[in-house]
Parts: C-alpha cells; sequence; structure tokens
C-alpha cells in the first residue's frame, strides 16, 4: 500500500487541526482505516525560556526525513505519511513538528508513528538552541532517545 510522502521543513507556524484535516481524506482515499498523528510542542522545562532556535540544512534536512518516511513504509503497510518539522525562531508552546501515519489498521498507524518520532528525534538533521535569561546554549543529544532506537533494530 506504500503511499505518498509529504515532507515539509519550514520557517511558517502550521495549525495541527488543520494539517490533520486535510491528511485525513488523502488516507481514506488510500483505503485506510486508522490514522495517527503526534504534534510536537516547544517546552520551557526550565522556566525561563524566551525561545528556541532551531537549524538544519536545506536539502540535507528533506532528505534525511524522506528516508525515514521510506523506513516506516517499508517496515509497515502504511497509506500516506507526513513528516512537518520548523525551523527558525519558536517560543514556548508553539507546535514544532508533526507526524501523522495512515494504514488499513490502527496497529501499524501507531507503530509507524512512534518509530517516526523516534528516528525523528535522534537522526534527523536539526539543531536546537534555547534562550533563557541566563543566556543561551545549544540543546544536547539524550541517552534516553538513542536507547529509544534499540527497539527498532
Amino acid at each position: 500500500m506504500s503511499g505518498p510522502a509529504d515532507i515539509r521543513v519550514q520557517s511558517a507556524p502550521f495549525d495541527p487541526g488543520a494539517e490533520l484535516s486535510a491528511f485525513t481524506p488523502l488516507a481514506a482515499r488510500a483505503g485506510c482505516g486508522a490514522v495517527v498523528s503526534f504534534t510536537g510542542l516547544v517546552r520551557d522545562l526550565s522556566g525561563g525560556l524566551s525561545a528556541m532556535e532551531i537549524e538544519h540544512y536545506p536539502g540535507m534536512t528533506e532528505k534525511a526525513l524522506a528516508g525515514i518516511a521510506a523506513d516506516a513504509s517499508g517496515r509497515w503497510d502504511l497509506g500516506p505519511v507526513l513528516i512537518l518539522h520548523r525551523y527558525g525562531r519558536l517560543g514556548a508552546e508553539e507546535p514544532i513538528m508533526m507526524v501523522a501515519t495512515a494504514s488499513r489498521h490502527r496497529r501499524a498507524a501507531f507503530e509507524a508513528a512512534d518509530f517516526l518520532m523516534d528516528y525523528l528525534k535522534s537522526r534527523a538533521p536539526f539543531w536546537k538552541k534555547e534562550s533563557t535569561d541566563a543566556g543561551a546554549s545549544w540543546v544536547a543529544a539524550k541517552d534516553e532517545d538513542e536507547d529509544a532506537l534499540s527497539r527498532w533494530r
């Protein structure tokens, strides 16, 4: 059933509800009975975040995300797949990224979305810098994000 992958890397804000509303009919037309989505938000874990800045290399980033989507489609019988990720300056609570997967049955849609999130978190070429009242610092990779990949190998 391998459906199309919609890969977008953009600076503009997006509306997760509108994105899901546009994605769902594509899934239905592809014969899918399940749609799963995840939206990530910028969190203010320290209580003093003034902004998060996300950098990437255009072209390289989209190619890497397309590869991650292709890996998911190779593992599960998926219809359309959406990966949307922002870059630039974002404030706390803003949507930073979204994935949506569709399949005939829910388990594949859930597992594929989970797979995408794990790989996006640790393999997508984005660099994040948090700015607070105390200054700015790059966000380091987390061991738990790397550990999450082990279940997919």
